[in-house]
């Protein structure tokens, strides 16, 4: 019968990890990816990179049957994001069409449609746009979803998470 031990466990063998065995690597390199793959935050538990965010729009896509669709998701963008719409020829022919075809890009549900492309962010609302072109920067450059506002009546300051669920002055 064999009997598994754990690495803690085993005897010295050019297997163990911390130590040298015959490729010369000193073990120690497996952790040390660990290291470089997990933040840990100040108490020691590991920290995970946010990559999806939920958003509602303020007015909502309508589809073709008519149903109109609010809350979605927005991925982070990768430099390949960035750089394919670039070779879009919409893009070479109109720069300002750059921005449909990135969000595009990036958002992968508005209410039940998954199906998102150029011609979806077409048909957004010009506020709705506004509002994606808005949060993608948020995300992308400051990388979180929060706006500083301030209350039109007290004039007291604030921040909103435009992620959130509920919309603007409600509770």
């Amino acid at each position: 019968m064999r009997r598994v031990l754990s690495p803690a466990a085993r005897p010295d063998d050019d297997t163990t990890p911390g130590r040298p065995g015959r490729s010369g690597r000193s073990g120690n390199q497996e952790p040390e990816r660990d290291r470089d793959r997990e933040h840990r935050d100040g108490h020691g538990a590991r920290e995970t990179l946010r990559t999806e965010f939920p958003f509602e729009l303020p007015r909502g896509y309508v589809d073709g049957s008519g149903t109109v669709h609010r809350s979605g998701v927005m991925r982070l963008a990768t430099a390949r994001d960035e750089l394919i719409p670039l070779r879009d020829d919409r893009v070479r022919e109109n720069a300002a069409y750059l921005s449909v075809v990135l969000i595009a890009r990036v958002v992968s549900r508005i209410g039940t449609v998954e199906d998102i492309h150029p011609g979806v962010i077409e048909d957004l609302f010009a506020s709705d746009l506004a509002f994606l072109q808005d949060f993608y920067r948020r995300i992308n450059a400051e990388g979180h979803t929060r706006a500083a506002v301030t209350c039109p009546s007290c004039q007291e300051s604030f921040a909103v998470d435009l992620a959130g669920g509920g919309r603007p002055g409600e509770s």
